[in-house]
């Protein structure tokens, strides 16, 4: 582990060398790519910076102690040396994590697609809840929220939902949310009182470049229709609206938040990229069935992940046996202790799944 990171401490070295050289700034594409090392590799060498600093003060205080007759000064060094070993044992597992296979997709944008699943208009009602909670937490994070397409139940019930979160590193925050959410509450058109329960499903897709998926346009058909929705300029009087038809895979997205033809159409290309990203990631997935079981599910839509009991105002996030009393604040994007749990889980597993094959 040292060795990579020393390393990584002489590349790190040779890229700020290289951006300094008034050349490169000349070169745009060469100096993004630069950059974009330099803040990757910049945690790990202020980790590995502060770790050998520790390791140094250790064999100081080592060295001071042999040598030291006075009580009151040996018991300051013996303290220094306490601390100094806490630091390098928490620096170390940090270096451990920071040096895991970094999830190329981490810092993409993300395609966001709810379905309403068991239990009809409640499960319907239950996704535009989910909507609203994972834009609350793009706002809480500073990321932009931008409606793709809604198909409304007309009680204000979402039967699927389709919309981008951009912003710095939202897939790797949101990558696990994907499958299905189980609701239990008595719902508002019940008059005896029980609790049902509905579930949805959610699919976090990262985001695709042209360069990430190869889109052949003859195998696109796109048809325009009218907006439908309330109010608005340009809604039911223009056909602004589009459907694309992905022929090869039958995949088929509307998009009509725009007023504009042109808009939406790029919007509902940008959908179709994710979704067939999506797909062939799923590809390698299965190819790597043994790698994906020891991992945190951040995938599977089959498979139920959290239940969100308004009854008690309890989420329970199964697949790390996590129980929150703070429904309200899930609901409204507070969602950071079960993300961080979730990824602290994944690491934990990573991290060992390491020591076994080491």
């Amino acid at each position: 582990m040292f060795d990579k990171l020393d390393d990584i401490l002489i590349r790190y070295d040779e890229i700020m060398l290289e951006l300094n050289n008034p050349s490169v700034a000349e070169d745009q594409g060469r100096f993004r790519k630069l950059m974009k090392e330099q803040a990757e590799l910049a945690p790990i060498v202020e980790a590995y910076t502060k770790y050998k600093k520790a390791k140094q003060t250790i064999e100081d205080s080592v060295m001071m102690l042999e040598e030291e007759s006075d009580e009151e000064m040996r018991e300051l060094l013996k303290e220094e040396l306490a601390n100094a070993k806490k630091e390098e044992e928490s620096l170390e597992q940090e270096l451990k994590i920071l040096l895991l296979p970094k999830d190329p997709n981490d810092d993409k944008n993300v395609v966001v697609e709810i379905r309403a699943g068991a239990g009809g208009d409640e499960a319907a009602l239950f996704s535009a809840e989910l909507c609203r909670m994972y834009m609350r937490f793009a706002e809480r994070n500073h990321w932009k929220s931008e409606m793709i397409s809604c198909n409304e139940n007309g009680i204000g019930g979402m039967k699927e939902v389709i919309f981008m979160i951009s912003g710095q590193g939202a897939y790797s925050k949101l990558k696990y949310e994907s499958g299905v959410h189980r609701v239990q509450r008595v719902p508002e058109t019940e008059s005896g009182g029980r609790i049902h329960t509905s579930t949805s499903t959610v699919a976090i897709m990262p985001e695709a470049e042209e360069v990430d998926v190869q889109l052949d346009m003859n195998d696109c058909r796109f048809d325009v229709f009218r907006a439908s929705g309330n109010g608005g300029q340009c809604v039911n009087t223009t056909d602004s609206a589009v459907r694309l038809t992905h022929i090869p895979t039958g995949i088929v997205i509307s998009c009509q938040d725009e007023k504009s033809q042109l808009k939406n159409k790029d919007k509902a290309l940008r959908v179709l990229r994710a979704k067939l990203y999506e797909l062939e990631c799923e590809k390698q997935h299965n190819a790597e069935a043994a790698e994906r079981r020891s991992q945190i599910g951040t995938g599977d839509r089959s498979e139920k992940i959290r239940t969100y009991n308004f009854p008690q105002g309890r989420v329970t996030e199964h697949r790390i046996k996590l129980t929150l009393y703070k429904l309200d604040a899930v609901m409204d994007g507070d969602l950071y202790e079960i993300i961080d749990s979730l990824i602290a889980a994944d690491q934990a597993a990573k991290l060992g799944k390491m020591q076994e094959t080491a």
